[in-house]
């Protein structure tokens, strides 16, 4: 009776064991799972050389995934036709291949010396002293279509004691979730000039949300006229376009223009990579502000972008008095900047009925 029970108890034991390998294997292919994914999407991108040799390793490299998933999850030795030590160097194979994938990943660094596109082909380049700012490369483009244009970089001057407001300015471009963020900055003697992260394409190249997560865009810090940067957006591409009066103390205001332009000079020293969640047009909007407020929380519109307006509502930081659609639904000014054109009173027939921007529009 005694050795009945010990051999059930030994059973069971047996059983637990099989159950945590079995667990703990399956865990190890998800992981693998996941890592054959990314690896496999790192190669499309940056693999070096010609389409077939590109396509060739992302084969082999999937092959190595597969087989070591598959050795993984088998249930006992020889229970796909094959001897168990068949399978049992998959695993390890594919071990040493992450390790030099992540090996050759780490050598890849971001640059400043390639053949950019023409409307991201000179950085900005920022100097301070005081209250004077003088920006070299500000950006006024003539826009006909995306591509038919008239390129124009300009050295423009600010004083930052007539520095006297921001506004946060959206531009959906896919759907309601995604948005590129911008802020403009207003002086008192009628001058702005808008600051947005963006992505530093090279000539010929196209926007991609998913390759901004494997290293395929630079990040670049672009500061531009209003009639180039909002215009481009509400009367060349069809986006729509939002503004926003944000509701930052006077004495605030320049604590964060300096933060761009300490952004940008960052981005002259050591150029960065863009990427779609860490590192883009939003996130840097996020720290700036912190710079005023360290405890803002963390929210999901940091990443879904077309709600960021909503999440600087909820934190008080628009204009006060009014509701946030109403807000939104003044802000929205694509009608307006198609009828004023190229006009040079652009930025302020835009502003028409924005609260904050607009002194005859009252909650």
């Amino acid at each position: 009776m005694v050795q009945l029970q010990s051999h059930a108890g030994d059973a069971l034991a047996g059983h637990h064991i099989a159950w945590y390998v079995y667990v703990l294997r399956t865990l190890l292919a998800l992981i693998v799972l996941g890592a054959c994914a990314w690896g496999a999407m790192a190669l499309a991108y940056q693999c070096p050389g010609p389409a077939v040799v590109r396509y060739a390793v992302i084969a082999l490299w999937v092959v190595l995934g597969v087989a070591a998933i598959v050795a993984l999850l088998r249930v006992r030795a020889g229970a796909l036709g094959a001897p168990g030590a068949t399978l049992r160097g998959w695993p390890l194979a594919f071990l040493i291949a992450a390790v030099l994938l992540i090996a050759w990943w780490q050598t890849l660094r971001p640059s400043n010396d390639r053949d950019w596109a023409p409307d991201v082909a000179q950085l900005l380049d920022p100097h301070w002293n005081g209250s004077q700012v003088t920006l070299g490369n500000v950006r006024d483009f003539e826009w006909r279509t995306e591509t038919d244009f008239t390129p124009r970089w300009e050295t423009r001057h600010y004083d930052l004691d007539k520095l006297v407001s921001a506004d946060l300015a959206l531009s959906y471009w896919m759907g309601p979730a995604i948005a590129h963020t911008l802020v403009s900055f207003g002086f008192s003697d009628g001058q702005r000039v808008v600051f947005s992260i963006e992505i530093r394409k090279k000539r010929g190249q196209s926007f991609s949300a998913v390759g901004g997560f494997f290293k395929d865009f630079e990040a670049t810090l672009v500061a531009a006229d209003e009639r180039d940067i909002l215009r481009v957006r509400s009367n060349v591409r069809g986006e729509d376009v939002h503004l926003y009066r944000l509701n930052i103390p006077a004495e605030q205001l320049r604590k964060v223009f300096i933060g761009y332009l300490e952004r940008a000079r960052d981005l002259q020293r050591t150029p960065e990579w863009y990427n779609t969640l860490t590192s883009n047009c939003t996130t840097i909007v996020f720290e700036l502000a912190r710079i005023i407020a360290p405890g803002l929380p963390l929210d999901y519109r940091l990443l879904l972008s077309g709600y960021f307006a909503e999440y600087a509502y909820d934190q008080g930081g628009l204009t006060p008095g009014f509701t946030y659609e109403q807000l939104q639904t003044r802000g929205d000014f694509v009608k307006r900047a198609l009828a004023a054109g190229d006009s040079p009173d652009f930025s302020t027939l835009i502003r028409q009925g924005v609260p904050g921007d607009d002194p005859k529009v009252t909650p």
